[in-house]
């Protein structure tokens, strides 16, 4: 084993770092009255690229289980954007693919519920995959969504396939990032799929984060970062193809992979050879891109300090809104606590009147801002500003006005 351990698709020694971002807590660690008064576990944030596969990851500090426990506290159904994106992808999926109440669609991560609704709205059949209990629970109970909570991989694809669970539809939003044995997971879709069915990987694409520094991506909860060339190979090696790719506008540039197994009969689109062939100009099969990153990373962090640093030395009032994994990983990063930030604000009631690992920024209802009036609002999930500036819009009533930090710090 290398110094910074190997690759988990290929096992290739990892010696290129794509960017140290210190040491921080586990993300979505929240913290409650109790906990606050106490210590926290801080572990190195350091990503590296695999010269091999070009798979790039963080090493190995935290274990799945210690992150996706029964208190989880990402809910996705308290985004409207993300809602309107999930009601979409099911109106496309079930015209492009003629899902009808023969079909079955099962969901790897599937959070609340947030997506098959709109499946199961329509006399779809369904079923959830999710890790998480508080999450599941939600599901079931909100939602009337079937869930069951377990970790997905070959064996579970197994005995779920046996139960009469074969899948013509399995869509994976955000998770491809979360799992540590990747092969063992894409293994589970080649059991789990008919043969003509189809799976869905949908991630942020790395291309993107590079492009617009989105160094705050980077935590504990997501082991890889992705790009059509590694994802490709991953799915190769374990008897799956991609046949095509949808570009998307979520999570500040994500990508929409569609694989089936490597026999079944879709042919290669025109959108998949011109993502490869992005990928290739940019670079993404060479070491520079990577090594280059980790200078526009300390280039971000110094910007948004000086714009931050210069408003408080005009007396200026800042509070944030969101509590995001991404925002946790930003703040402590930057150093960015209560000499900057009053508090921030976040509308799930799962994370209201908690604290930011780390930071320990306490956290309110939205309400908290029209009461305090603050002259900026720092949007840390600044993938959703649109949404979060028509939401908070009346903070122009006093003259308050957003602060966005990625991909570049600025006032809005």
């Amino acid at each position: 084993m290398s110094e910074f351990g190997n690759c988990r698709h290929c096992a290739a020694p990892l010696t290129l770092e794509f960017a140290d971002l210190g040491a921080t807590p586990v993300s979505n660690d929240y913290l409650d009255d109790s906990q606050v008064k106490g210590g926290e576990t801080f572990y190195p944030l350091r990503a590296f690229v695999c010269q091999t596969c070009r798979l790039v990851q963080l090493q190995d500090f935290v274990a799945s289980e210690d992150m996706f426990r029964d208190d989880y506290a990402y809910f996705s159904s308290f985004s409207n954007t993300w809602l309107a994106h999930a009601e979409d992808y099911a109106t496309r999926m079930t015209d492009r693919f003629n899902l009808g109440a023969d079909a079955k669609v099962v969901e790897i991560a599937s959070n609340d519920g947030y997506l098959l609704q709109y499946f199961k709205g329509v006399g779809i059949p369904v079923l959830g995959i999710e890790p998480c209990k508080s999450v599941a629970d939600a599901a079931i109970t909100d939602k009337d969504v079937p869930t069951e909570v377990l970790f997905f991989g070959v064996e579970t694809a197994k005995r779920l396939a046996t139960e009469g669970h074969s899948a013509d539809l399995m869509p994976a939003n955000n998770v491809l990032a979360h799992v540590p044995d990747i092969n063992d997971f894409v293994g589970g879709f080649r059991e789990l799929l008919k043969l003509e069915g189809v799976a869905t990987f949908e991630f942020p694409h790395l291309l993107q984060q590079i492009t617009h520094n989105q160094f705050d991506t980077i935590y504990h909860e997501h082991f890889s970062y992705l790009s059509l060339l590694a994802v490709e190979r991953i799915l190769k090696v374990n008897g799956m193809r991609v046949f095509d790719t949808e570009n998307l506008t979520t999570h500040g540039g994500s990508l929409r992979v569609f694989a089936c197994r490597v026999d079944a009969s879709y042919a290669e689109t025109e959108t998949l050879a011109a993502t490869r062939a992005a990928e290739a100009d940019f670079g993404l099969d060479d070491d520079k891109v990577y090594s280059d990153f980790a200078d526009q990373v300390r280039q971000t962090k110094h910007s948004l300090l000086s714009l931050l640093m210069d408003l408080k030395g005009k007396g200026k009032r800042i509070v944030g809104y969101g509590a995001p994994a991404k925002g946790n990983t930003l703040l402590n990063f930057c150093g960015i606590g209560r000499d900057i930030l009053d508090f921030t604000v976040d509308r799930s009631p799962h994370k209201q009147d908690r604290y930011l690992p780390g930071t320990r920024l306490p956290i309110h209802a939205p309400e908290a801002i029209f009461e305090a009036k603050p002259d900026y609002v720092l949007i840390l999930p600044w993938n959703l500003k649109d949404e979060i500036k028509d939401q908070m819009a009346g903070i122009s009533d006093w003259g308050g006005q957003f602060v966005v930090p990625i991909p570049e710090a600025k006032v809005l």
